[in-house]
């Protein structure tokens, strides 16, 4: 490799992407709900319950919006708009009879996510099945997943916004494996590369980048108030198969991911799968 080449590595190699801690804060919450009045009152409060353990130094002021004030996507969200929350608590097939199919979230879910710039807490559906029994009652353990967590500071400050004191935030990349595969039978097949050294090579550096995020993380909370045990998931795999293996080992009661993406209108790619499959789990979706 000549010297400038070289050198040009080294200094790539040193721009690593450093967390930035900004703390935030749900002053307004708004929970939104199909039920009748005395069931969305009940529901609200096990919601509040579900959240007593924000990091937030003043408690949360909940306004309700209940199912006969509202009936099309335009009304809600135009009562969001009015309401100025910080953050939106609802759950899946909202004025539906869909709940027990698990193929969808509902158009309100669909809409409200991509509609609007506040974070949505998705919850289980009060009348579902899959949900019965399962509810969590306190969050404790929170995952927050993305395709490239290196860089992505906003999802680290939301999800530690949702872990309690003393509670426990996994911090979760898993390198597609059938990708990398992809690329290394790619690169097997040009004579002038070492393939096994290279792929381990690019594979070791696809996993340090998160890793030393993982670590600038660390460092970061450490120097605040917040009392977090950080927990580090940098492995190689499938994503979808991976995550809800994870979810389930390591008993997570709340996962946090990105659904925007500047490309598409859509939900950004791993989230809706991800949600429409883990019906019975907490979701924020940023």
């Amino acid at each position: 490799m000549p010297q400038i080449d070289q050198f040009e590595s080294v200094f790539k190699a040193a721009d690593k992407p450093q967390f930035l801690y900004e703390p935030i804060e749900f002053k307004n919450v708004l929970v939104i709900t199909d039920l009748n009045d005395e069931a969305a009152a009940s529901h609200c409060q096990q919601l509040k319950q579900l959240l007593a353990g924000l990091n937030d130094t003043v408690a949360p002021t909940y306004q309700l919006i209940t199912g006969n004030e509202f009936s099309t996507v335009a009304s809600l969200i135009q009562q969001v708009e009015d309401a100025k929350p910080d953050l939106i608590c609802m759950y899946r097939n909202l004025h539906s009879p869909a709940s027990d199919f698990p193929y969808s979230l509902g158009i309100y879910v669909d809409v409200m996510a991509q509609a609007t710039h506040i974070p949505v807490l998705i919850l289980p559906h009060p009348d579902s099945s899959q949900s019965a029994g399962e509810e969590t009652d306190v969050i404790k353990r929170v995952m927050a997943i993305t395709n490239h967590l290196a860089g992505d500071s906003q999802l680290v400050n939301y999800a530690a916004a949702l872990t309690p004191v003393s509670g426990c935030l996994y911090l979760s990349h898993v390198e597609d494996k059938g990708t990398f595969d992809r690329y290394a039978a790619t690169i097997g097949k040009i004579p002038e590369i070492e393939t096994q050294k290279a792929q381990e090579q690019i594979l070791n550096q696809l996993l340090k980048e998160p890793r030393e995020f993982v670590h600038s993380c660390r460092e970061a909370f450490s120097a605040t108030k917040l009392m977090l045990q950080i927990e580090e998931v940098v492995v190689l795999g499938h994503r979808m198969n991976d995550y809800q293996r994870l979810i389930e080992e390591h008993g997570i009661d709340l996962l946090v991911m990105n659904t925007k993406d500047e490309d598409q209108l859509a939900m950004h790619g791993l989230a809706y799968p991800l949600a429409v499959e883990l019906r019975h789990l907490p979701l924020l979706l940023v």
